[in-house]
């Protein structure tokens, strides 16, 4: 067995590999809260051993993370992530770091429209983040012209000048950031990719996220409660194109969690519902949203679905996304309210103004 540290307490990697989670996806056992709180400061101090790692991650991937241990890992990073508040209480938008494609990013257009509707919104993301290293939040905004590379404090300015902001992980996050190297030669994901999307750099109290299946929604918002730094209202999550926080076309599960919903015995409550873009007259397939150069395409879609440019499958798709953030802060009581909204922030110019203010930031 390993030899315990005094400096991190008695279980190294290698020794929960041993006797706790290395054993398959079968035998393996969850680990205590205690035990992955250990776990996860020893891996930010970079403690363990590359190959011992690397066999952790992919333990962890095989066996599944349950809330507690990911509302462990959570805390852990809470505790080293540079918060900064700002006036304004905005909707977090936690897409995956890792990014996109194949299909248009519509979250800075939608963040952008929510906000000229009354609805601030919050977007966060690394450079190139492993496994895919594919277009994130950050290439788009480059594309547009936005400072993106901000001090936590400028991003929360941001938020208050033009009602939408980004957050850059590098600077409110180093201490993931850090982890870039070790990640990378993982080439697969770690339970690493899924908690930095719930950092929640802004401190907002509502989160919006996407999901492949509506188990991992649930996953989500029980790894919330599980977290001891987040005291959240409100969760929406909807599966996403390409697991990112674009909603997807035709027939989509959308998951809703409240902290105050009014259960039986005063606790939180968790429902799910489907909705069809068909329903809101949006005649699209998730082909349509195809693009080829993902980060010079979707900034180039953004700005002509701001400016009243387009009357496509993109601009009823930002106009949903926008909806859907809308109705995640209860700044609409319906998505289809919501959808309202949105078109007419588009339709007035006040959407386009926000870019712009975005831009002069």
């Amino acid at each position: 067995m390993a030899q315990a540290t005094r400096e991190f307490g008695d279980w190294p990697l290698k020794r929960l590999m041993t006797e706790v989670c290395g054993s398959g996806h079968k035998s393996a056992d969850d680990l205590t809260r205690a035990q992955a709180a250990e776990a996860f400061e020893r891996i930010l101090a970079n403690e363990p051993d590359p190959t011992t790692l690397g066999a952790f991650w992919l333990a962890n991937r095989w066996k599944r993370n349950t809330p507690e241990e990911l509302g462990a890992y959570v805390d852990v990073m809470c505790d080293r992530v540079e918060y900064a508040e700002p006036d304004a209480d905005p909707v977090d938008c936690g897409a995956n770091y890792d990014g996109k494609g194949r299909s248009a990013i519509l979250g800075v257009a939608a963040g952008c429209v929510a906000a000229a509707a009354g609805t601030p919104v919050v977007v966060h993301s690394g450079d190139r983040v492993p496994t895919q290293k594919q277009d994130a939040y950050k290439h788009v905004l480059d594309e547009l012209g936005v400072a993106t590379e901000l001090t936590p404090r400028d991003s929360a300015e941001m938020v208050d000048d033009a009602g939408f902001g980004f957050y850059y992980q590098p600077a409110f996050n180093p201490a993931i950031d850090d982890l870039f190297g070790r990640r990378d030669m993982m080439g697969v994901r770690s339970f690493v990719n899924t908690i930095e999307t719930l950092a929640n750099p802004a401190g907002a109290s509502v989160h919006l996220g996407s999901f492949y299946h509506l188990a991992f929604a649930k996953k989500v918002t029980d790894t919330f409660v599980e977290s001891e730094c987040h005291d959240l209202d409100r969760v929406l999550m909807f599966q996403g194109m390409e697991g990112y926080d674009d909603v997807r076309p035709g027939y989509t599960t959308v998951a809703e969690w409240d902290a105050d919903g009014g259960d039986a015995d005063g606790g939180p409550t968790f429902d799910d519902f489907e909705i069809k873009t068909a329903d809101y007259g949006m005649d699209f397939e998730s082909e349509d949203l195809g693009v080829d150069d993902v980060a010079g395409d979707s900034a180039a879609i953004t700005e002509e679905v701001l400016a009243g440019e387009r009357d496509d499958a993109f601009a009823d798709a930002v106009a949903l996304n926008a909806a859907l953030r809308i109705y995640a802060r209860e700044d609409a009581d319906t998505i289809d309210e919501g959808l309202e909204a949105a078109r007419g922030a588009i339709e007035d110019g006040s959407a386009r103004a926000v870019l712009e203010s975005l831009r002069a930031f």
